[in-house]
């Protein structure tokens, strides 16, 4: 068993623009002509938290604890799997300190939904809303994200062994 102490782990997740689906970021359903491509609601910031949580406590990826490949996570609603990772955590003696985020997005604009976003991710892990900072910038319509072929995001979680 490891020593008590700080971890911090990195998440990162890229999806895909595709015809007649739901733009949904951090639980926000954005107003948009796509939505982005992939197995669950694609929400690519809780994607990327999820991520982060459980690198910090070295438990491998979303993937390997919600595979593609399972019919179960088919639409899946991204929040309720953060909220298990969350769980997760937690189960394992380890507390959320912080998370911080950035989504890469040429559009649509995000300034308007990131109280939402952060609301709703706060909510999803049973922390408080001031432990969770979402930000989101444009990349000068460089790259994938710039060219408007899909979003990517980034968070870095910090956690504690509580117990």
């Amino acid at each position: 068993m490891s020593k008590p102490g700080l971890r911090i782990g990195l998440g990162y997740d890229v999806h895909a623009f595709a015809p007649n689906r739901k733009l949904i970021l951090g639980g926000v359903d954005i107003p948009h002509t796509q939505g982005l491509l992939g197995h669950s609601d694609a929400d690519v910031l809780a994607h990327a938290v999820a991520d982060a949580l459980l690198g910090a406590i070295r438990g491998g990826d979303i993937g390997k604890l919600f595979p593609d490949t399972d019919p179960a996570y088919k639409g899946a609603d991204s929040l309720v799997l953060l909220g298990a990772v969350a769980d997760l955590l937690r189960e394992g003696g380890w507390e959320i300190v912080d998370i911080d985020c950035v989504i890469a997005a040429q559009a649509p604009k995000l300034s308007p939904h990131r109280e939402a976003m952060r609301e709703n991710l706060a909510r999803a892990m049973k922390i408080d809303v001031d432990n969770i900072g979402v930000k989101a910038t444009t990349t000068e319509r460089l790259g994938f994200e710039g060219r408007e072929e899909g979003i990517s995001a980034q968070a870095v979680a910090l956690v504690e062994r509580c117990c």
